[in-house]
């Protein structure tokens, strides 16, 4: 099992949750607010005054198979709105109680 985590700017939230859906991905969890910034040349995400847009992200855990699927789907967004963001992170789950 991994855990994807997809942070994103809220602008896609309804992708990011119509994605979700169609690869039927119930179980997840999502944060609407979070603020950061890229690693290379996103904008800040900070919701103030001079950075006014936010982030949100969401997580979850899902079978190995699962994991490009999602990957691919995410890169796609990505390259369809360019100018507002996406990226996962994945990782190894050793249990889940």
């Amino acid at each position: 099992m991994k855990a994807i985590l997809i942070v994103y700017n809220q602008a896609l939230t309804e992708k990011v949750e119509y994605m979700l859906e169609k690869l039927n991905i119930r179980g997840f969890t999502q944060w609407p607010t979070v603020m950061g910034t890229g690693t290379h040349d996103g904008e800040p995400r900070m919701g103030t005054h001079t950075w006014p847009e936010i982030n949100s992200a969401v997580i979850t855990v899902v079978q190995d198979d699962l994991v490009e699927i999602v990957l691919e789907k995410v890169n796609r967004l990505d390259d369809i709105n360019r100018e507002v963001g996406i990226r996962a992170f994945v990782w190894n789950i050793e249990k889940i109680t």
